[in-house]
C-alpha cells in the first residue's frame, strides 16, 4: 500500500524521496498541523485554567494529566477522527474544538470547563501559534542540524585536504594556485555564518482575538489583562521559542516568517540554500575537472547508453532541489506579509505549503552530504594540472620584481606568458635567467613553483578536537 501510495503521489517529496524527508513530514504533514492546533488548543484551555474564577478546580486531581495527555497521545487515529468531522464543518479549526469538546465528554472531565475550549480565540489564534511553532521547532530539531552536519563536514575537509595545492580558476581560466583544503573552509565559514543568522531568526505568533485587540476577552473578564496573559502563554506553550505579535489584525503579518525564508536584510533560509548551492556547482566541476574521482556502488548504473560514466548526481540532485526550495521560499516571503484590511484567506493556502521549501532544502542537504562522502581526491590529477600550467606562477615573480624595482616587470611576464602557446616549466626558467637581478633573487624565483606558491593558510581553527 505505502508503496501504491508513492508511486500515485503528486509531489517526489511524497513520493520518490518520502523516506529522505521524513523529518519534516512530522512536522508539516496534515496530521502534524492538527496536532500542533490541539498542542495549543489544550494547553490554552490549561492557562485559561489560571485566569478564569470558574476553572480554578477544573484540573484538580489527575485530570490535568488526562487533559494534556489528549496532545500527548494524539495519533493518527485522532487526526483522522478530526478530518471527519471537518467533512461537516468545513472549517478545520472548528473541527479540532469539537474533537476536543468529545475527548472533554469521553475523559469525563467537570462540565464547567467544556465551552471554555477555544473561548474567546479565533481560528488563527491557533493557526499563527501552531503553524510558526511547527517552524521554529522543525528548524530546531530537523533543519538547522542537517546544516551543522553539512558544515562539520566541509570542516573535515578543509583540515584533511590543507595541504594539497590545486590550480585556481578564476574566469575559468587557470590562476593563481590555492590549497585544496583552503576551498572547502571558503564553504564553511560561508554556511557558519548563515546557519548562525538562521538560528537567531525571531518566530513570531499571532494571539489575541478576532481582529487582534483579545475583544471577546475583554468583554467577558473586563478586569484581566488579557495581552500579558497572551504574552506569557505563547511563552509558555512554545518553550521560548515564539513570542507573541504586540499589535496585529486578525492574522500574523509574517514579516518573521519572511526574514526566515527569503526577505528583509536576513534572507536566513535563502541565504543559507545558495552557499550550499555554490559549494555543488563547485564539487560538480572538480569531478569535470577529474580533481576528484567518486566512490563506486556496486550494481549502479551511470549512464543508461554509456557504461563508463559516474556522474556527480548527488550534488546535481541538490542544486535541483535547493532551487525548488529557494523559489517557493521566496514566494512565501513575498505573498504573505500582504493581507487585504483585517485579513483575507489567501495566506491559508499559501502556508499549507510551508512544508514544501523546508523538504526540499533537507532532501538537498542530504543528497550534498551523500554526495561529498563519494569525493575521493585524484592528487595526481590535481598535481599534473600545475605542472601543466607554469604560466600562473607568473603573478608572484612580477611580484618580487616589483619589490627589487624591476623595470616593467608585470609588461615583461606579460610578454612571456600571452604568447599563444603555454609558458613551459623551461621557458620561466630561462626567464629568470636572463634577469639582470642579484644571484640571491634569482634563487628566490626559482623556488616559486605552481605547487609551492599558494600563500597562507591557517586551517587550525578546522583541526579536529580529541
Amino acid at each position: 500500500m505505502a508503496e501504491e501510495f508513492e508511486l500515485n503521489a503528486l509531489t517526489p517529496l511524497d513520493g520518490r524521496y518520502a523516506s529522505r524527508v521524513a523529518p519534516v513530514r512530522a512536522y508539516f504533514s496534515e496530521a502534524a498541523l492538527i496536532k500542533y492546533r490541539v498542542r495549543v488548543e489544550v494547553e490554552y484551555l490549561v492557562a485559561l485554567s489560571g485566569a478564569v474564577p470558574a476553572l480554578a478546580d477544573v484540573f484538580a486531581g489527575g485530570n490535568l494529566a488526562k487533559w494534556r495527555g489528549v496532545a500527548a497521545q494524539f495519533g493518527s487515529a485522532d487526526a483522522a477522527r478530526c478530518k471527519a468531522i471537518e467533512r461537516t464543518t468545513n472549517h478545520d479549526v472548528k473541527a479540532v474544538e469539537y474533537y476536543l469538546k468529545e475527548r472533554w465528554d469521553a475523559l469525563g472531565l467537570p462540565a464547567v470547563g467544556k465551552e471554555f475550549i477555544h473561548f474567546g480565540l479565533t481560528s488563527q489564534d491557533v493557526n499563527h501559534t501552531a503553524q510558526p511553532l511547527m517552524l521554529a521547532e522543525c528548524a530546531r530539531d530537523a533543519l538547522v542540524p542537517r546544516f551543522e552536519e553539512l558544515v562539520a563536514a566541509l570542516k573535515a575537509r578543509a583540515w584533511e585536504w590543507r595541504d594539497l595545492s590545486m590550480l585556481a580558476r578564476t574566469h575559468g581560466q587557470s590562476a593563481s594556485p590555492t590549497r585544496l583544503g583552503k576551498e572547502f573552509a571558503v564553504f564553511a565559514t560561508r554556511l557558519e555564518k548563515c546557519v548562525a543568522v538562521l538560528k537567531a531568526c525571531d518566530h513570531g505568533a499571532k494571539f489575541g482575538g478576532a481582529t487582534g485587540g483579545f475583544n471577546a476577552h475583554c468583554v467577558a473578564f473586563p478586569g484581566r489583562d488579557w495581552p500579558a496573559f497572551g504574552d506569557a502563554f505563547v511563552n509558555d506553550v512554545s518553550g521560548g521559542l515564539l513570542r507573541r505579535q504586540k499589535h496585529t489584525t486578525q492574522i500574523e503579518h509574517y514579516d518573521d516568517l519572511a526574514a526566515f525564508c527569503a526577505f528583509s536584510r536576513r534572507h536566513a533560509l535563502c541565504r543559507c540554500n545558495t552557499v550550499v548551492l555554490d559549494l555543488c556547482r563547485d564539487c560538480w566541476q572538480y569531478v569535470s575537472l577529474a580533481y576528484f574521482t567518486q566512490q563506486l556502488k556496486a550494481g549502479e548504473v551511470g549512464s543508461s547508453a554509456m557504461p563508463h560514466k559516474v556522474n556527480p548526481i548527488d550534488f546535481e540532485n541538490a542544486e535541483g532541489n535547493l532551487g525548488i526550495a529557494s523559489a517557493n521560499l521566496v514566494h512565501l516571503a513575498a505573498k504573505l506579509p500582504v493581507s487585504r484590511l483585517q485579513r483575507d484567506l489567501s495566506d491559508s493556502t499559501a502556508l499549507r505549503a510551508l512544508g514544501v521549501p523546508l523538504g526540499h532544502a533537507y532532501l538537498a542537504l542530504g543528497s550534498c552530504l551523500k554526495g561529498l562522502g563519494k569525493l575521493r581526491v585524484a592528487e595526481a590529477n590535481l598535481s599534473a594540472d600545475l605542472d601543466a600550467n607554469w604560466a600562473v606562477v607568473a603573478e608572484g615573480i612580477q611580484t618580487v620584481l616589483r619589490r627589487e624595482a624591476y623595470p616593467n616587470p608585470y609588461e615583461a611576464l606579460k610578454a612571456l606568458t600571452r604568447t599563444g602557446k603555454p609558458a613551459s616549466k623551461d621557458d620561466i626558467r630561462a626567464f629568470v635567467d636572463a634577469l639582470d637581478v642579484p644571484d640571491a633573487v634569482k634563487a628566490e624565483l626559482r623556488a616559486i613553483t605552481p605547487h609551492s606558491y599558494v600563500g597562507a593558510f591557517d586551517a587550525s581553527e578546522f583541526e579536529p578536537t580529541a
